[in-house]
């Protein structure tokens, strides 16, 4: 299930972002996570599955438009499809808007639609 991001999910958040190759440095990270805290076109989500949050996606979000800029999901549950489920909710939640990642998200999110469209594969 598709959470918004509150301060209280601060340091699972970041835990989850720090898995992003761009987010490694703990500056990048904290103003990173400042952007999305403060920015009001930046919005975060996280994926709770029972009562553990194992998943986290980040986006910039316009009138028309929604840029994917972060996607990441916990090590150990990982090839189950949360990352798909996640990418799918966002549309679900912002069904008047289309939805493209950024240069970073752009190989999961291509994934993500060849098994959209490939679904016995």
């Amino acid at each position: 299930m598709l959470i918004r991001y509150k301060k209280a999910f601060e340091k699972i958040a970041m835990g989850l972002l720090s898995f992003m190759p761009n987010e490694k440095d703990l500056k990048k990270l904290q103003q990173t996570m400042k952007q999305y805290e403060e920015g009001d076109s930046w919005q975060l989500y996280l994926w709770k599955a029972e009562d553990d949050i194992i998943g986290l996606i980040g986006s910039v979000i316009d009138e028309d438009s929604i840029e994917i800029q972060h996607i990441c999901v916990t090590p150990s549950h990982r090839h189950e499809g949360i990352g798909k489920s996640m990418v799918k909710a966002l549309k679900q939640l912002h069904s008047n808007k289309s939805v493209h990642p950024n240069e970073d998200t752009a190989a999961f999110f291509e994934k993500c639609l060849l098994d959209e469209e490939n679904p016995d594969e």
